[in-house]
């Protein structure tokens, strides 16, 4: 049978699971890899359809069927070097990026066959090129002598700074934190994203000319008009850190935390990294409530199964449909015991000084917004308690602007993010002519591969400035 027809015989696999059961017991990644074999063949279930939908429905417009045909003839070193060309993280992006709303999603084989395994054969291709010694070649890429300040190690610093070693600048990439990556790093569990992956890309990115200079704060121990004197230009990717509240009584109260703190917290405790700064919030033997339906709520709850709590309750205000977070990651969520109270909205956490329950009122969608959304809609006399010994409130994050924006004519909208010119002559660069900004921070709060996308284009937009 001919390649084209290989995937009426050969039905989707995806990499093995490990099971709920075995998984919650530790902290490992739960999927498995793919040997080359199995890489090869789910790739070759791929049909080159004349119009890449999976190519046009991912942020980074990956060259999805061109490396999984690659991968389908043996060749992984090509695979891998023509994966990179659009995207700077493509490891990480294959074990997190919700490929069920992205590429996967739109793929021509999701209506009955089964989607092609995109993500899992991106994370292979990698992985396993890793192992194996391949690096990017950049032996001719000549120096430009331009240097470039980067302002924050995550998806979208990490993203500019690929670019720019590609084209000749050097990248410096300074960042608060101890290690790279961000909330890679310190906010996504290990179930999700192992930590030697991201240092790992460290290594290789080092290799490529790439100087991280880490545990340094902009506005503290560097100050920007520093950035300016050194260098040509500088690119900010400093993330959105700041959590959004309920706004409705009792948040404060003792055992209710902040979703962020508590994952990052937890991590340390995972990693063995000391820090005064991060302590770890035990959820052991207790009954949480996690407030919030994306996919930070998911690491929250799968977290604190892992931790041990007794019972642990998702209270989301709209139905699972409307959830914003990842289908595959509520389904893992689900095997691990955790339950789902949907159409659910809080309006008060109870306690004296410590929470003792969250007070809800059942919700119907109602019309939508200017967004297209639809609005959850309280339903009168339909009040519940539930009971728990701790709370966290996973709501979303916002940007969190420094002080010293205003110092350096750098503009933020009404919602607190940088503004920055995708239209322009110079993509992502900021009121300040020297100055670009891609990101959660410029776009708010959102996924991982938008933030790698936006750092690159910013990447292209400062050497368009720099005339390289």
């Amino acid at each position: 049978m001919s390649q084209n027809f290989q995937f009426v015989n050969l039905p989707r696999q995806d990499p093995p699971k490990d099971s709920a059961q075995y998984r919650v017991q530790h902290w490992d990644e739960i999927y498995r890899q793919y040997d080359a074999g199995t890489a090869g063949s789910q790739s070759a279930r791929c049909i080159s359809c004349g119009n890449p939908y999976c190519q046009w429905k991912c942020p980074v417009h990956n060259y999805i069927p061109d490396w999984l045909n690659l991968i389908s003839e043996g060749r992984l070193f090509e695979a891998a070097e023509l994966s990179h060309q659009t995207n700077s993280l493509p490891e990480i992006c294959g074990r997190i990026c919700p490929q069920d709303r992205l590429c996967e999603g739109a793929c021509t084989m999701n209506d009955g066959f089964g989607a092609i395994t995109i993500g899992s054969v991106e994370k292979y291709i990698t992985d396993e090129a890793f192992n194996q010694g391949w690096l990017p070649d950049l032996s001719d890429v000549e120096s430009t002598g331009k240097r470039v300040a980067v302002v924050g190690a995550g998806p979208a610093g990490l993203g500019c700074a690929d670019v720019l070693v590609r084209n000749g600048v050097k990248a410096v990439v300074f960042d608060r934190y101890s290690e790279i990556g961000g909330l890679l790093t310190f906010g996504i569990p290990p179930f999700k994203l192992e930590k030697r992956i991201v240092l790992k890309r460290r290594e290789v990115m080092e290799e490529l000319g790439v100087e991280f200079i880490l545990n340094t704060e902009i506005g503290h121990e560097v100050q920007m008009s520093d950035l300016l004197q050194d260098f040509d230009a500088v690119f900010l990717g400093m993330g959105t850190y700041t959590y959004m509240k309920g706004g409705f009584p009792g948040e404060t109260l003792t055992g209710v935390h902040e979703a962020l703190p508590y994952l990052i917290g937890n991590n340390h405790k995972v990693e063995s990294w000391e820090s005064e700064d991060w302590p770890y919030i035990d959820l052991a033997d207790q009954n949480v409530v996690v407030l919030g339906g994306g996919d930070t709520a998911m690491d929250c709850v799968r977290t604190a199964v892992r931790q041990g709590a007794n019972r642990v309750t998702c209270v989301y205000r709209r139905d699972e449909e409307n959830m914003p977070g990842s289908r595959r990651e509520v389904w893992h969520a689900k095997e691990e015991s955790v339950r789902f109270l949907w159409n659910r909205q809080p309006i008060e956490i109870l306690g004296d000084s410590k929470v003792r329950e969250v007070r809800v009122v059942e919700t119907q969608l109602g019309a939508p917004d200017a967004r297209g959304r639809q609005q959850p809609q309280p339903v009168p006399g339909s009040e519940q308690l539930i009971p728990c010994d701790s709370a966290i409130i996973a709501f979303g994050f916002r940007p969190n602007p420094p002080d010293w924006f205003a110092e350096y004519n750098i503009e933020v909208d009404s919602f607190l993010r940088v503004k920055a010119q995708h239209n322009s002559a110079y993509p992502f660069q900021t009121s300040n002519p020297k100055i670009f900004s891609g990101g959660d921070m410029v776009r708010g709060a959102d996924l991982v591969v938008t933030a790698v996308f936006e750092g690159r284009e910013a990447a292209s937009g400062i050497i368009d400035y720099l005339e390289v």
